[in-house]
């Protein structure tokens, strides 16, 4: 029988997006349950898979039939055209990365990880600096392959934020930098301060981790089609949409950090697991941008999961998880808590108002390094000083300094700043969502996020690949994208909180 081009494109890109969850999985064992003693040959056979990945996916064969669908009846319809189209981008794009490149690039990351992993138990920067070097200079030959315009950061940007520039970035961060530090240091200075001390003491990890699992149910995770495990850094991965699996991490000295780190893969893989079916083995079931995934992590994590009615609905779940410890503690002073602003160390564990600065500060000096302008061995010594600058503190360690992040283990620059956008696209879309669900918060309230769970699923998630991050923005919420709306979030919340002056 006679097979389309259409059809055996969509053969050849589904056998790419295979060998693609294969590199997933191994990815997804290495960072959860690998023996230490397996790492060398885990990067042998990333190394290898990548390399076989990038073989197919710039094959003559799929660059033969992207050019016989050019103004062919079969690319007409909608789907169709867009999804040749989006083929067309990704093999031009990664044809430019030599077959050796990304075969020694995925080799090195597997070593990066695992010295990133050592280096951050014994706070030792020094462990995990040469095969930082590596990576750089790897990131700038990749820059220089794909090709650019301005800084080369702009070609790495490209893999996460398509259309975003550096340039852009540092107007939209410059904005962000003022108006959150000024927030931040009126509230610092404020009177009226949450009480912590109920948050004293330990919280056990099989409570914890519980809780967990209810709120995602609640929130509509499908754990039929995924599952949750722990590892060092909470991530969500994604193999089909009958396998989106996340992953946080639990410490028993604090109540929230398990349960938050959750709510935000959760975000995640709701997104994931809202795909298309027809969508299923394509590329148009895929996130357009990562700013755009982040808004549905950030959207559930701090809009959601730190709001009041959120409260309402869970602070009976966290009373029964832990018994006779918060039997008097109400919803009002749960949510005063999990909203504290301070600045602090750590990332992940940062309250919104400073959340924007540690990227900000991630973006100016992976800026640097990628322009040569910031050597790996003086990471460190420039980070504790954008963290004072920002922040205004000093760092003790490099564990809770520049060695948190796994990122720059993976070789993923770029990646930062798409946490920012996201916030910046959450609010805008929520401030829509309370439009056309009038009564989200009392829903919210009582466990029940089926409508809005339905909004996103229809005006983000179905949507997949075929459209940009700024398209998906503007159609849902009638504006183009931009930071008026997360700062009306952010001062309207917080001025309230604690009780400043308008």
């Amino acid at each position: 029988m006679h097979t389309s081009p259409y059809d055996t494109l969509c053969d050849r890109l589904g056998e790419v997006i295979d060998l693609r969850a294969a590199v997933a999985l191994l990815q997804w064992d290495q960072e959860v349950c690998m023996p230490p003693k397996g790492a060398a040959a885990r990067g042998r056979q990333l190394a290898t898979l990548s390399a076989l990945e990038h073989r197919l996916a710039t094959s003559g064969e799929i660059g033969a039939l992207l050019m016989a669908l050019e103004g062919s009846p079969e690319a007409r319809d909608v789907d169709a055209a867009k999804l040749v189209a989006e083929a067309h981008y990704d093999y031009a794009r990664a044809r430019r990365l030599p077959e050796v490149f990304v075969e020694r690039f995925a080799a090195e990351q597997s070593k990066a990880y695992q010295a990133w992993v050592k280096a951050r138990e014994e706070s030792n920067f020094k462990t995990f600096q040469p095969h930082l070097e590596t990576l750089l200079e790897l990131l700038r030959q990749k820059a220089d392959y794909l090709g650019y315009e301005g800084s080369p950061y702009n070609a790495l940007i490209e893999d996460y934020e398509r259309g975003m520039t550096t340039e852009q970035l540092r107007v939209i961060f410059g904005e962000l930098a003022q108006r959150q530090s000024a927030l931040v240091d009126r509230i610092v200075q404020a009177p009226q301060q949450p009480q912590l001390g109920w948050l004293q003491g330990e919280w056990g990890e099989e409570a914890q981790w519980a809780l967990t699992l209810q709120v995602l149910r609640d929130m509509g995770y499908d754990f039929e089609a995924g599952r949750q495990d722990r590892s060092v850094h909470p991530f969500t991965t994604n193999f089909d949409l009958g396998d989106v699996r996340i992953t946080t991490r639990v410490n028993e000295r604090e109540l929230f950090s398990c349960l938050t780190g959750s709510v935000h893969e959760g975000g995640h893989a709701l997104y994931e697991q809202g795909f298309l079916e027809k969508d299923q083995r394509t590329l148009l079931a895929a996130a357009p941008s990562l700013g755009i995934h982040e808004s549905q992590s950030r959207l559930w994590e701090n809009i959601i999961g730190r709001s009041l009615p959120f409260w309402n609905y869970a602070a009976p779940l966290l009373r029964a998880a832990h018994p006779g410890k918060l039997d008097h503690i109400t919803p009002e002073q749960i949510h005063q808590a999990i909203n504290h602003v301070q600045p602090s160390f750590v990332r992940v564990e940062a309250d919104e108002c400073t959340y924007n600065l540690h990227i900000i500060l991630r973006f100016e000096l992976e800026v640097a390094l990628i322009e040569g302008d910031l050597e790996a061995a003086d990471v460190p010594e420039a980070w504790n000083a954008k963290v004072k600058q920002y922040l205004g503190l000093d760092v003790p360690n490099d564990a809770l300094g520049c060695l948190q992040d796994i990122h720059w283990s993976h070789g993923s620059m770029g990646y930062f700043p798409t946490y920012a956008l996201g916030n910046l696209y959450a609010s805008q879309l929520f401030e829509q969502v309370l439009k056309d669900v009038p009564d989200v918060w009392s829903q919210v309230a009582a466990g029940e996020f089926k409508p809005l769970l339905a909004w996103l699923r229809q005006h983000v998630h179905a949507v997949g690949r075929r459209k940009m991050a700024p398209e998906i923005v503007r159609d849902a919420t009638g504006q183009e994208p931009d930071s008026a709306a997360f700062l009306r979030y952010l001062e309207d919340k917080y001025t309230a909180l604690y009780g400043l002056a308008k």
